[in-house]
């Protein structure tokens, strides 16, 4: 097929090579071309100057980018996608971003006759690498039905979880339970640290119990070491909890754990580490 891809971060670089390397031709643009000029050199393809000259004749286009507002403006914008996309096309939204914004592209879509699908995912850059990604996603089941085998070059589970802002919502789920995880995490490596407990033994053998996580078993070794230069950074994930934190005072459902977790993550970024992985939480507790 022939494909664009907008946004070519830690997560679009990868994925967008997965596409290339299953054979279909596509067509890159990224805010700063440099790296643009480096994926058309690692995978082929072209780069073009803007999202509109990228989205032109591509049968769908991709976007993965930071968040509301840089969607809007490479989406809605006057060289946005939309601007370039042929009726029939469809526009796949892989930013973790607001189910309100999701909704506004899907009109937007519609008006031009494009299909809208919102479709962010839950992996990090591990899984984009790896072509691991979970992808929740949100739209009209035509839509999701033409672009899902395309999307599964890079993800291995893909989901359509109902109409547009369902992707973003069911996306909000996760980062709640991965806030509650990852805090739950640090407090008990520090409680076992404390108690004097060989705590790699400790996390050892929790993982093969009622209380193992993809989290327990992927971070307590680096946690433990306090090295947090990798992962998902918590300046993204405080981004992520505050659409979280917006849609639950919409829905009017109770999100306490999540609301102090986002504070804690706001005195990590006070100490300097807003770049560091979630995991970092640990580093409070250790250094109380």
């Amino acid at each position: 097929m022939k494909l664009a891809f907008i946004g070519l971060g830690v997560m679009g670089f990868p994925m967008a090579g997965h596409l290339a390397k299953a054979g279909h031709q596509v067509t890159v643009y990224n805010r700063t071309a440099t790296k643009a000029q480096a994926w058309t050199a690692h995978y082929g393809g072209v780069a073009r100057a803007t999202p509109a000259e990228a989205a032109a004749g591509a049968e769908i286009v991709f976007a993965c980018v930071g968040n509301d507002d840089d969607v809007r403006h490479v989406v809605l914008g006057e060289k946005g996608a939309l601007a370039g996309m042929s009726k029939d096309s469809i526009l796949v939204d892989h930013t973790t971003a607001s189910a309100e914004l999701a909704r506004e592209l899907d009109e937007a879509a519609k008006a031009r006759g494009c299909g809208f699908l919102d479709a962010p995912v839950s992996g990090g850059q591990a899984g984009a690498e790896n072509g691991k990604l979970t992808v929740m996603v949100g739209g009209d089941a035509a839509s999701f039905r033409r672009a899902e085998p395309v999307m599964a070059h890079y993800g291995r589970a893909v989901t359509h979880m109902g109409p547009a802002g369902n992707g973003q919502l069911t996306k909000m789920v996760n980062q709640i339970l991965i806030a509650g995880l990852v805090q739950g995490l640090a407090e008990g490596l520090n409680f076992a640290t404390r108690a004097g407990l060989d705590a790699r033994k400790a996390a050892g053998v929790i993982a093969k119990g009622a209380a193992q996580s993809w989290q327990l078993e992927n971070r307590f070794e680096t946690m433990l070491q306090g090295k947090f230069d990798h992962g998902f950074a918590v300046d993204w994930m405080r981004k992520d909890l505050g659409i979280c934190l917006a849609e639950a005072r919409r829905n009017r459902s109770a999100l306490p754990v999540t609301a102090l977790v986002d504070q804690f993550y706001e005195r990590v970024q006070e100490r300097g580490g807003g770049r560091w992985d979630t995991s970092s939480l640990i580093h409070l507790l250790a250094n109380a």
